[in-house]
């Protein structure tokens, strides 16, 4: 009897990536639409029930669409971009260069996709220069010789803006995942109809009652 081999390691749960603050900003607003729009539904008079209706069904898909939905899903084949309209699939090998410069984004194949969940702090990033300048003077300041400070500053991580942390991970998978069996393919873009259908229904809806009431 012979025994299959494995013909590659096994692919591990998905790490996600998403913008806490987004998140939350997202609940919040979603609170507020639910709040403005249904009780000029329910207690509305005249035109007012089915203006607040039209902005409802316009208001909550992009506000889901651009604060909750985006989300980056990595493992060790491939990584998933989930963003407003588009879910981008970028298997390892295809990917180029994972960077974050004023936004996070990752080269495949000529093509550029911004990744909507992790934001760039630019005052998060120059909060975390001040702190590594300011962590250095430290050491220097008690009279550390250069390879006692060479071990110090090894033993503690510097800090970093959470959108460098991310990009760090992701390009790390990337180049440790590029070789794999699994990580080989091309990528894939699919429009997110399920997310455009409600929001064009709902301008739709608006534009016919500002057309017609």
């Amino acid at each position: 009897m012979s025994s299959q081999q494995p013909t590659d390691e096994p692919v591990y749960d998905d790490r996600v990536y998403r913008s806490p603050m987004a998140v939350v900003t997202g609940v919040l607003l979603l609170a507020l639409i639910a709040w403005l729009c249904g009780d000029a539904i329910v207690r509305g008079s005249g035109n007012a029930p089915w203006f607040a209706a039209a902005v409802a069904l316009l208001a909550v898909p992009l506000t889901v669409a651009f604060t909750i939905r985006p989300a980056v899903f990595a493992n060790d084949d491939r990584m998933r971009v989930r963003n407003p309209f588009r879910v981008i699939e970028l298997p390892w090998a295809a990917v180029d260069a994972v960077r974050a410069g004023y936004s996070a984004e990752v080269l495949a194949e000529g093509s550029k996709y911004q990744l909507w969940s992790v934001p760039v702090s630019l005052r998060e990033r120059k909060k975390a220069s001040r702190q590594q300048l300011s962590r250095r003077g430290g050491m220097s300041g008690k009279g550390l010789s250069s390879p006692e400070q060479a071990d110090a500053a090894a033993a503690v991580e510097p800090p970093r803006a959470h959108a460098d942390q991310v990009v760090d991970e992701l390009r790390e998978l990337a180049e440790r995942g590029a070789s794999r069996a699994g990580a080989q393919g091309s990528v894939r873009v699919r429009w997110s109809y399920e997310v455009i259908a409600p929001v064009a229904a709902g301008a739709v809806f608006l534009i016919v009652l500002l057309a017609v009431l």
